[in-house]
């Protein structure tokens, strides 16, 4: 009795509808998600089991790093060429359509207004060098971080202001911040800190 043949199918399938959907959703990650900026400081955040998110845009960042340096930084690209204008006012210095431009891209920064011309000058590599991290003057005799918040805020009157400090910092940095807050009447602010999950404490009997 003759043996019945299998026709034998190919095993070879089409993977071009699988690449088109690979790359549907590869444009769809890469026009929703949102590109955190390189900050001019390492922070190490102390640890919380808060939950509380602070908002994506319309927010006002200060970082005070280890030595106690402090940066300052807000989201929107036209607000900051508008506080730049005011503090150009305030400190006599006039900038360029350029320097406007491209501190317009600067997320997070901390140089004094006296070194801010040769800070835009620098290119985006100088800028994030440890070198260029002077630190925005927050003391009795120069007080440069509070004139930022209080152009910030004329501009922006929606901003919330998120205080991010390293869990080394000493406290006498972070209160001389919330003391230039509490000096413009800015008393309600955030501390960003890092999300630590709450533990189940095992009870033996």
């Amino acid at each position: 009795m003759p043996k019945v043949k299998i026709p034998r199918k190919s095993t070879v399938q089409d993977m071009a509808p699988m690449c088109d959907m690979a790359f549907l959703l590869l444009n769809f990650f890469i026009l929703t998600s949102n590109f955190t900026q390189k900050e001019p400081a390492i922070i190490d955040t102390p640890k919380s089991i808060s939950e509380i998110k602070i908002p994506e845009t319309n927010v006002m960042k200060i970082l005070v790093d280890t030595k106690g340096k402090v940066f300052w930084g807000i989201d929107k690209q036209a607000d900051r060429i508008e506080v730049l204008r005011k503090m150009g006012e305030v400190y006599n210095i006039s900038f360029t359509d350029e320097e406007y431009k491209r501190f317009s891209v600067v997320g997070v920064f901390g140089v004094p207004m006296s070194a801010m011309k040769t800070f835009l000058a620098m290119s985006p590599e100088q800028r994030d060098s440890k070198e260029s991290a002077l630190g925005i003057p927050c003391d009795s005799l120069d007080n440069q971080l509070k004139d930022w918040v209080t152009a910030a805020r004329s501009v922006n009157k929606d901003l919330r202001i998120a205080i991010k400090g390293d869990k080394s910092t000493t406290y006498p940095a972070i209160k001389k911040v919330m003391g230039t807050l509490q000096d413009v009447n800015e008393n309600r602010f955030n501390l960003i800190t890092g999300l630590e999950a709450e533990q189940e404490l095992t009870i033996k009997k």
